[in-house]
């Protein structure tokens, strides 16, 4: 070997070390999958078919831990705080984007402080009204609602959820103004829609459309832009005259900030893999929630927008965060 020849080798040998390759993923220990939501919610359900999958897929071994507490800020938290290594991932939703619009705890940005891997589902908002009204339709609803507004009021399951921001909304669109009643969840204000307290509310499919089997409340429009095979024979809010009237509650995974572009991008694929899945979208579909498949810049691009129209709806009404 030639004198210069031998110089360079030496120094790539010298400078191997330096660009060692990382120990493959996932190996060693078990991947924790954070659901900051309480078992049995969608959160929870998708957080345990992430981590099945993570299993099957990629041979790891993963366990879904329920960190409650703060409205998802607890759990939320856990994930911001730990190691960016592919070994702890964040199972949530909508609420995560919206969080610092609605949490006076919540400091981190969204868009900067966590990698997003993956929307996994959604769930389009209804609109149900208490058995006790004679009104049939959405128009005949508006029309009520601006003729007597005392007589009615709407509930809002949680401030900052999806379904308040969709009211805010249908007040803007509709000029109806009317009062917004605020729960600590669905089923408390589902039980005063039912006794006639409450008249409408607005909240995803999953958790209302069950509930109209017994006529207690009626379903009268769906936020989406084309009937829903979820509820095909619910209107969408267009036909009831709001045209682009579209909302959803979502769900998704997130890494810590920094978590390497392989890991991310093994995740966004191994998960648009299983919502292509028939047995799987058989399985969504029967929970009320639609499966998503995007790309990971389609689902920061989709973040975004989320983020900029609930800005602006909570600012239209001067919410403060709590």
């Amino acid at each position: 070997m030639r004198r210069r020849e031998f110089i360079a080798a030496g120094t790539v040998l010298l400078a191997a070390p330096a660009v060692r390759a990382q120990a493959p993923w996932p190996q060693g220990k078990p991947v924790r999958v954070i659901c900051p939501w309480p078992p049995g919610a969608a959160n929870d359900m998708l957080a345990r078919l992430f981590a099945q999958r993570l299993q099957e897929g990629l041979g790891a071994t993963a366990v879904v831990e329920n960190r409650t507490g703060g409205a998802g800020l607890v759990g939320t938290n856990a994930v911001l705080q730990a190691a960016p290594d592919g070994y702890t991932f964040l199972a949530s939703a909508f609420n995560t984007a919206v969080m610092p619009l609605v949490l006076k705890g919540a400091t981190f940005d969204p868009q900067r402080d966590l990698e997003v891997m993956a929307r996994t589902a959604q769930a389009p908002l209804v609109m149900v009204i208490s058995g006790r009204r004679p009104q049939r339709t959405v128009a005949e609803v508006i029309a009520a609602a601006k003729a007597q507004p005392r007589d009615w009021n709407i509930a809002i399951s949680s401030l900052g959820s999806a379904g308040h921001l969709a009211t805010i909304e249908f007040n803007r669109r509709t000029g109806a103004e009317l009062d917004m009643v605020t729960y600590r969840g669905t089923q408390p204000a589902l039980t005063d829609l039912m006794g006639g307290s409450a008249q409408l509310l607005i909240d995803p499919s999953f958790a209302l459309l069950p509930a109209t089997a017994d006529g207690k409340i009626r379903a009268l429009g769906i936020a989406t832009a084309r009937r829903s095979v979820l509820a095909p024979d619910v209107p969408t809010m267009a036909e009831a005259g709001l045209p682009g009237y579209e909302f959803q509650s979502w769900y998704g995974l997130w890494a810590p900030r920094g978590t390497p572009a392989e890991i991310v991008q093994r995740v966004n694929t191994l998960m648009n893999e299983t919502m292509r899945d028939a047995a799987t979208v058989q399985r969504l579909t029967g929970q009320i929630l639609e499966p998503v498949t995007e790309t990971i810049d389609e689902t920061k691009r989709f973040i975004a927008s989320e983020i900029a129209r609930a800005t602006e709806l909570l600012r239209s009404v001067n919410y403060q965060p709590e």
